[in-house]
């Protein structure tokens, strides 16, 4: 089954597939930073009772979450230059990745937030605590232990949806995949490959994942300040 399959050509790709492995790393660490921001202002807004703020981050949450990333993609690639709005392939790559993420995070944290007992914030408030000291000291504290891992899970799939920004050239694993694939007429050899380097990532983030899991188990609600 393997006779054809040329591990020889493999190695003489390995600086390309190392270069895709450290790009797809650093955009899913940059990416999933933008998403983190952008998801605490959405779940920050969806928890206001304004209808001015509300409103807005819970449609923008709806249309990002019942719409594929690569239509979202091909929107900020096909139709930012139309409006007038031209830029990098790398920054439309991490754009697309964040505010993806960013409406999955909001829904993440605020189940955290909401999963506190309104009973704490009660007695928060009876002892005379500021809406910033209760959430600094009572909410989210607590929160922090539900939403950590969630929010891994999510960087997880961040890492697997970052091969759709191959389809605009942005030089990251799928893309090293492709190359050798094209240059040698290879699909296997690239592709397989590449998977292998996805699992390293994927195996990497569960590791961490479950290890935090047993961390927070472990820990008091109260040295998570």
């Amino acid at each position: 089954m393997l006779e054809n399959f040329s591990f020889r050509t493999i190695t003489e790709y390995l600086p390309l597939f190392g270069y895709g492995f450290v790009a797809t790393l650093w955009l899913s660490i940059v990416s999933f930073a933008g998403a983190l921001a952008v998801g605490i202002t959405l779940c920050a807004m969806n928890l206001q009772r304004s209808q001015a703020l509300k409103v807005p981050a819970k449609i923008y949450i709806d249309v990002i979450r019942a719409t594929p990333l690569l239509a979202q993609l091909y929107f900020l690639y096909f139709g930012l230059p139309r409006l007038g709005v031209v830029l990098p392939e790398l920054f439309i790559g991490i754009l697309a990745l964040s505010l993806n993420s960013g409406a999955y995070i909001a829904e993440i944290i605020r189940a955290g937030i909401l999963s506190i007992s309104r009973g704490q914030v009660e007695a928060g408030i009876a002892s005379g605590m500021t809406y910033f000291q209760r959430m600094r000291l009572v909410v989210l504290p607590q929160a922090f232990r539900v939403t950590i891992p969630p929010l891994l899970g999510q960087a997880i799939v961040l890492v697997k949806d970052s091969a759709l920004l191959s389809l605009i050239s942005v030089s990251e694993l799928t893309r090293a995949g492709q190359l050798l694939a094209s240059d040698r007429f290879m699909p296997a050899e690239g592709f397989i490959t590449t998977a292998a380097c996805y699992l390293a990532l994927y195996y990497g983030l569960k590791t961490l994942a479950a290890s935090s899991e047993r961390w927070l188990r472990l820990r008091p609600t109260g040295n998570l300040k």
